[in-house]
């Protein structure tokens, strides 16, 4: 999904009762919660019970914190792509997030043909409709939008009737993990900065398989931590750490690897599965983002948003530090599903 308030915790929240419901993270990880965060791909993959009010939590994220990032930011609520070693400016965000979206479309070989291009698209964590409406606009294509926030899908559905796109662009409430759709629907099924959100990695890329049509092609633009050594069994302490802290303050459950979701897609049957790395080119991101935070406009809204949004706030650095350490894998994923027999 388009993460508003991943990507920008500093600025949602005016709600005490929010505030209110923030625990904030320790700083050593127990063994056992080690243990559970991150476990070997056998276990990690398989079917999990989301964390009481999970899903609660994410949606009440978003629907605080839309709003403040369009603001700011605009209507994508991702990373950015830059070249490797570029800054990142509010200038030229808008730029680099468009990037992405081509960046993504051009590593899966989606064709550009009139004959052969997507017709039908679902974005799976949509937030409020930046790439739907892209797409739909790029392709000629039907979207479908699917997002956990009432008010990311009500404000999304508002700006495609503003640029005339509401009889190609429908946002809707929905789970990722139940899609309300049928088999086979999607030439292109997309999914930008949502998987981070699954509880049940496989279940999701599952679901995203089970709508895609014949042949058609899924992309998967996630955060993941570093593939394990092979020596390893689990990531470092530190590592652990690290990760417990930003997944309190983000709504955010189990992480897996770049090669988890491959060894899901391979399970899966699907074809054409291909990853790659895109950390350098995101780099420039996040300070950006936490530089806009230091603007008047974002310091207002973080002193009238609450204690759970500081906390978010003094969380973004971690993003940062995860990067660097290497342990955070900005990742794509891409593969297509069988052409029917």
């Amino acid at each position: 999904m388009a993460h508003a308030a991943l990507l920008h915790p500093a600025l949602p929240s005016t709600s005490a009762a929010a505030a209110r419901s923030y625990r904030a993270a320790p700083l050593v990880l127990p063994r056992r919660s080690r243990r559970r965060l991150l476990r070997p791909m056998a276990s990690s993959t398989a079917a999990q019970a989301p964390a009481p009010g999970l899903k609660e939590g994410i949606a009440g994220l978003y629907d605080e914190s839309s709003g403040v990032w369009e603001s700011i930011w605009g209507d994508h609520m991702h990373h950015g792509f830059y070249e490797s070693g570029e800054a990142a400016s509010m200038a030229d965000h808008r730029r680099a997030q468009i990037r992405m979206i081509e960046e993504a479309l051009a590593f899966a070989a989606v064709p550009d043909d009139p004959e052969k291009k997507p017709k039908t698209v679902v974005d799976v964590g949509c937030g409020i409709g930046g790439s739907s409406r892209y797409l739909a606009k790029k392709y000629g294509a039907q979207c479908k939008g699917i997002t956990l926030s009432p008010v990311q899908a009500e404000r999304g559905n508002a700006l495609a009737a503003a640029q005339g796109l509401s009889d190609q662009v429908a946002l809707q409430v929905a789970d990722a993990l139940e899609q309300p759709f049928p088999d086979g629907q999607f030439d292109l099924v997309w999914s930008m900065e949502s998987g981070e959100h699954m509880p049940d990695k496989s279940k999701f890329v599952s679901e995203l398989a089970r709508v895609a049509a014949p042949g058609g092609t899924i992309i998967i633009v996630t955060w993941c931590h570093r593939n394990l050594e092979p020596s390893e069994t689990s990531l470092k302490p530190d590592e652990l750490n690290l990760l417990k802290r930003i997944c309190d303050a983000y709504y955010l459950p189990d992480w897996c690897s770049p090669s988890d979701y491959v060894s899901i897609a391979k399970s899966l049957s699907l074809e054409d599965i291909k990853t790659a790395d895109w950390s350098e080119n995101v780099a420039p991101f996040w300070p950006a983002v936490i530089k806009s935070a230091l603007t008047w406009k974002g310091i207002t809204s973080l002193l009238t948003s609450g204690w759970k949004t500081i906390r978010g706030a003094m969380v973004m650095p971690l993003m940062i530090q995860g990067y660097k350490k290497g342990l955070i894998k900005f990742t794509i994923v891409t593969c297509r599903k069988p052409r029917a027999a």
